[in-house]
């Protein structure tokens, strides 16, 4: 296990290697000048690119101007951020706790609720809990975010005003604002923070202003992974060894989910790995239409405002994210079925 996770990690420096010279490559493609509008931090800088390019390097040979800009990643220097304001790296961690408290509550809630779904819906082939939930699972897949974002905001804050947008209601960020001293940021998570500073009120608001944004990635999410475990448990389900363990007496419960279910989880695990990787970038419809201003929403104005430091700092960190995640995956391959080896 040890010298196959040791090249795994290996294996994450080669790739992360590779997107950095992908990513290095397509920012050549702007001109110095352009690229130099990333270093501008304020008004008078912006009067004078040339110097800028000169001060940087920016017409250097493309190898110098690579070695010159890993060193930088190495030492954490990762550029300036047009849209925080700020360098990109004290930004990251500003905006990733609230991407990251998002998906601490919705993908436990989608992992558990598409394995559940996929299993009962097999389990009762083509009853009417079979139906409605492959109907559930196809209005989830096709609907766009964005638009069942929408539907939900509308409906429950703007006519119920209920679970309203944001990350904490006004008066409590003035509040937090005004007296930062009575208020220490431990995670950057306010349901957690609130608990940990001794102001329940604050994780109480938090956790109003999640269940919309939750509820939405939730529904949409997991349909695809209720409709892998559908399938998987079909199969497994339809194999030679469910009929000998009936006959040796195994009951029902055993066998559907002790053996069928087990065995169906392989491709399940697969793809809830992926979808767990990818919800960490930031849901950006979800942090858009609820205004909250995490890894997706920030990804999302970079791009508009072609904030280029920013954009290849998210393309190194989903490159690690996904590369730790299959590095997971396989592990989780070993611990459900023991005839898997780690090679």
């Amino acid at each position: 296990m040890i010298p196959f996770i040791l090249r795994r990690l290996l294996f994450l420096i080669l790739v992360l290697f590779g997107v950095s010279v992908l990513i290095f490559g397509i920012l050549m493609t702007f001109s110095p000048e352009r690229r130099a509008a990333a270093y501008v931090t304020t008004p008078q800088q912006a009067k004078d690119i040339p110097n800028l390019v000169r001060q940087y390097g920016l017409d250097d040979p493309v190898y110098v101007q690579y070695v010159r800009w890993m060193g930088e990643v190495i030492t954490g220097n990762l550029g300036w951020s047009l849209v925080a304001a700020r360098p990109v790296g004290e930004a990251f961690w500003r905006y990733f706790p609230i991407t990251l408290e998002l998906n601490l509550f919705a993908s436990p809630l989608i992992i558990w609720l598409g394995i559940w779904l996929g299993t009962q819906s097999a389990i009762h082939r083509n009853t009417a809990f079979d139906h409605s939930a492959r109907v559930f699972a196809i209005v989830g897949w096709s609907l766009p975010t964005f638009l069942f974002a929408l539907v939900l905001l509308m409906v429950f804050y703007g006519y119920f005003r209920m679970f309203p947008p944001g990350i904490l209601d006004d008066s409590l960020s003035l509040y937090i604002m005004d007296r930062p001293d009575a208020f220490v940021r431990y995670t950057g998570m306010y349901t957690i923070d609130g608990l940990l500073n001794g102001m329940p009120a604050v994780s109480l608001d938090a956790l109003r202003h999640l269940v919309l944004p939750v509820t939405t990635q939730v529904i949409v999410v997991v349909a695809l992974l209720m409709r892998v475990m559908r399938s998987g448990m079909i199969e497994e389900l339809s194999k030679d060894y469910v009929v000998p363990a009936r006959a040796k007496g195994a009951d029902l419960k055993t066998v559907h989910l002790a053996h069928a279910r087990k065995n169906a989880l392989i491709p399940v695990v697969t793809v809830a790995g992926q979808l767990v990787g990818l919800s960490m970038e930031g849901s950006i419809a979800v942090e858009v239409v609820f205004n909250r201003q995490g890894m997706g929403w920030w990804l999302a104005e970079s791009a508009t405002q072609l904030d280029m430091p920013v954009l290849m700092a998210m393309c190194l960190f989903m490159g690690v994210v996904f590369v730790l995640t299959n590095l997971t995956i396989d592990i989780l391959y070993a611990a459900i079925d023991p005839r898997i080896r780690l090679a």
